[in-house]
């Protein structure tokens, strides 16, 4: 019989920010957990960038550089088709928090609380994203463009345009955040309810596949969010903005 008392305070505590220490400073700030295990997710990657980018070469490449450049360009393609020649300068970023949140969501199998299970985490990577989204459709649209954009396709949605800047992170930040916590909470389940050697196998799947996935998923999403606030007609690479105000401002005076 599952005791549901038990299970909901598993949940609570999976919920629940413990304070990692404090610093005897002002008082005494805090540092939660989530922000050590994030510390040490940074450290392990950037570790890892420093040992996978040793020695490379480029008239003698190593059998790990050329996987490495294989991952990488197989990346770099499948977000260039989705966000095109406008939101490509973005495509590093989509690759760093991609990572960021997949290597966070593996730590449960050293015995880590995943940073992802932290509202407070969850709800800075999406501020970070949509404040991205907003500053691309503006450099790609100019300010104008951008403003324009809201009224789009007529202009009684334009309050529903604006809500949705607000919409957006809500639902990346939730997303992110409730997938991790039914994963652990459905583990919880099979735990009391089948014998031992099924949770070993379950867990394969909500430790690794499906912590992968919800980077995958909170990744595409915002990269589809800039396809978006950067595609129309309004839109063009800045390089192609800046080379057309410079052309006006050169063509003024020979017609004045």
């Amino acid at each position: 019989m599952i005791h549901t008392s038990e299970l909901s305070s598993r949940i609570v505590d999976a919920i629940h920010v413990n304070t990692a220490f404090t610093i005897p400073i002002f008082g005494g700030i805090k540092i939660a957990e989530s922000i050590v295990v994030m510390w040490i997710v940074m450290g392990v990657i950037m570790a890892a960038a420093l040992l996978m980018t040793r020695n490379l070469s480029v008239e003698n490449p190593s059998r790990k550089q050329l996987a490495l450049e294989l991952v990488f360009t197989k990346i770099y393609h499948f977000f260039y088709r989705l966000v095109g020649e406008n939101g490509k300068a973005y495509i590093p970023y989509f690759m760093c928090l991609m990572t960021f949140i997949g290597v966070s969501d593996l730590f449960p199998l050293l015995g880590f609380k995943p940073p992802t299970k932290d509202l407070s985490v969850t709800a800075t990577l999406a501020g970070i994203s949509i404040i991205l989204v907003e500053y691309a459709g503006i450099r790609a649209k100019g300010g104008k463009g951008w403003l324009k954009s809201f009224t789009e396709p007529i202009a009684l949605v334009t309050p529903l345009n604006f809500l949705e800047i607000l919409i957006k992170p809500f639902s990346l930040c939730m997303r992110l955040m409730g997938n991790m916590l039914g994963g652990f909470a459905i583990m919880e389940l099979i735990k009391y309810a089948v014998p031992a050697v099924v949770p070993a196998f379950a867990s394969l799947y909500f430790d690794i596949f499906d912590g992968l996935l919800q980077a995958f998923v909170f990744t595409f999403l915002t990269a589809l969010y800039i396809q978006e606030a950067t595609a129309g007609e309004d839109a063009q690479p800045p390089r192609e903005r800046i080379k057309k105000k410079l052309q006006s401002k050169k063509t003024q005076p020979a017609q004045a």
